[in-house]
């Protein structure tokens, strides 16, 4: 094996130098290969024709590049690690990061641990926030760390009764039981620094994350404290933890946030940035004070699950067509409508993203920001510090953007200022919450716009819900009853060549029945008919009735397909399209 000098000298150094000063190399070599990777077309990396050219080792490479990053290489093989420092990582911890504890210092805070791969850089900062230590990292081989694994958290997943009986027999958490106003700062810094508190938390992240959880809701009642998290739009109940671990629990999380642990009566918002089986996930911190504690909800962002691609939304051929017409208009407004966690935003995104190439300048303007995409401006509004919707709108439009996303309209101020920034050349995206495509004329106008404005500057309104898919794993062929048929109007002449399906319940769904989720869609396409009709003052049944004329399908038409197709339920249809659909 070469002779590694100090990381400070290797570090941010070419990969040939660094192999030079490892004494793995010569110069003369380093040219050798750096024209045979010339010769090639510069597609491979060096590493990749050094090894090729038999010039190195792949754990020369590995070392080297450790090097580079600043990060000390080790051999896992010659380190026996004792108990107690394997116990600084629970297992879900170590197994996911593929982490090993070998060494830590109390006086400085300082866990040492080894991975397995130079570039996830988010490993240490990741592992400081989970555990509450300085981390400093090492590499090593991977199957060092594979065998290290096994040898130290040999399959042991904690369970969550056993983490939870640890917790009830915990002396300093039971202290805290009926104390709730009157814990003291160091008091809190402590049970944020429990051990058990941060397993527990560890494991319901990690469960909720593979689970495919929306978020994560942990609620103090006057007798208990449930832990319930959200998966395809309803909510499931997790194993109650003890009431008295509930302040513990939302100092853990403030911690990890950076928010003001002692702050109890004011409500606080974070974020958490994590890395989890190796795909960046955000947790998005809300803190409220109840009467019986404070109510923590982490809204998972996991950037993983969320396909940004049009044709994945759920559209049916013709409105995806119709969409896509809309949002490649060279001017107007395009309005996204539905209630809170309808999908609005996913399909936003997924908008921008087919519309974000190299010649157009997209400026969006958010609350909060959801997703980072590259090649857009996204802004973050403040209104603490005055930076609102309307205000950022206005200055937005003096950076020359082409499109502009406005996350909602919420006044009349951002109103006009959309329709000013539509008007003056820019397609304006937004959001407004209504129940169906036809009423967000009203509420346009309810806020305050003249009808000529709307006419002038709407070209399109897409109003959406989202409906669970039946578990393809589980799907079963059956036949409804009546009752089920009349939730839709139907009877059963109507439905007499129709197939209906269900999920029976199986392990991939959680016994539910259902995996993911899909849009329902009703797209009002602006035309003269329409724009005549808005400028009279026509009522929302009339417009309804014109944008059918037009070929607009109305939601429950639009369910009414994908029940046919075998893709959803009945129920989710009727629960998702219950209010004015009937024309």
């Amino acid at each position: 094996m070469a002779t590694v000098p100090p990381v400070r000298q290797l570090k941010g150094r070419q990969l040939g130098r660094v192999l030079i000063k490892m004494g793995v190399l010569t110069r003369d070599k380093v040219h050798e290969a750096l024209k045979v990777q010339k010769k090639q077309g510069g597609d491979k990396k060096l590493g990749e024709v050094l090894k090729e050219l038999d010039l190195i080792t792949d754990q020369d490479l590995k070392i080297a590049l450790a090097g580079q990053k600043g990060l000390e290489f080790c051999e896992l093989g010659n380190v026996a690690v004792p108990d107690k420092i394997i116990e600084k990582l629970p297992s879900e911890t170590a197994r996911n990061y593929r982490a090993i504890p070998i060494e830590f210092n109390a006086g400085r805070n300082e866990l040492v641990v080894v991975v397995d791969n130079a570039e996830n850089f988010r490993t240490a900062e990741d592992l400081g926030t989970v555990t509450g230590h300085t981390i400093v990292t090492k590499i090593a081989d991977e199957s060092e760390v594979e065998e290290a694994l096994e040898r130290y958290y040999p399959e042991q997943n904690e369970s969550m009764s056993e983490i939870l009986g640890e917790i009830e027999a915990d002396g300093q958490l039971l202290e805290m039981d009926g104390r709730d106003a009157s814990i003291d700062l160091d008091e809190l810094q402590e049970l944020a620094d429990s051990s058990p508190v941060k397993r527990l938390l560890n494991l319901v992240l990690l469960q909720a994350i593979r689970d495919g959880a929306a978020d994560i809701h942990f609620e103090p009642f006057e007798d208990e404290f449930k832990m319930r998290y959200r998966i395809d739009g309803v909510l499931y109940e997790m194993v109650p933890p003890p009431k008295h671990i509930a302040v513990a629990l939302a100092s853990r999380i403030k911690v990890m946030a950076d928010l003001d642990i002692a702050e109890r009566r004011l409500p606080q918002d974070g974020r958490i940035p994590l890395t989890v089986a190796g795909r960046p996930v955000d947790l998005r911190v809300s803190i409220l004070p109840t009467m019986f504690g404070e109510s923590v909800v982490l809204r998972i962002l996991d950037r993983a699950q969320v396909n940004l691609d049009i044709s994945k939304l759920g559209f049916r051929e013709r409105e995806e067509n119709v969409f896509r017409q809309l949002i490649h208009k060279p001017n107007g407004i395009v309005v996204v409508t539905g209630p809170t966690g309808c999908g609005k935003t996913t399909t936003l995104y997924s908008a921008l993203k087919d519309l974000n190439t190299v010649g157009t300048k997209i400026i969006t303007t958010e609350d909060p920001v959801e997703y980072d995409i590259d090649g857009l401006m996204q802004v973050q509004i403040n209104s603490d510090i005055g930076l609102t919707f309307p205000r950022c709108l206005r200055s937005i439009l003096r950076q020359d953007p082409d499109i502009v996303m406005v996350g909602e309209i919420r006044d009349l101020d951002t109103a006009k200022i959309a329709i000013e920034a539509s008007l003056t050349g820019h397609l304006v995206l937004t959001t407004v919450h209504t129940n169906d495509a036809p009423s967000t004329i009203a509420r346009l106008v309810d806020l305050g716009l003249e009808h000529f404005l709307v006419t002038a500057s709407l070209e399109g309104v897409v109003a959406q819900r989202l409906v669970r898919k039946v578990c393809l794993n589980c799907k079963t062929q059956y036949d409804p009853s009546e009752e089920e048929l009349m939730e839709l109007d139907l009877t059963p002449e109507d439905v007499k060549d129709k197939k209906f399906f269900y999920g029976k319940g199986c392990e991939k769904c959680n016994k539910t029945g259902f995996k993911g989720r899909l849009g329902l869609f009703e797209i009002m396409s602006m035309d003269d008919e329409l724009r005549d009709l808005i400028m009279n003052q026509a009522s929302t049944n009339i417009l309804r009735d014109a944008a059918r004329k037009s070929g607009m399908k109305l939601l429950r038409e639009n369910g009414l397909e994908l029940i046919f197709d075998g893709q959803t339920t009945i129920s989710e249809v009727a629960r998702e399209t219950m209010i004015g659909e009937t024309g």
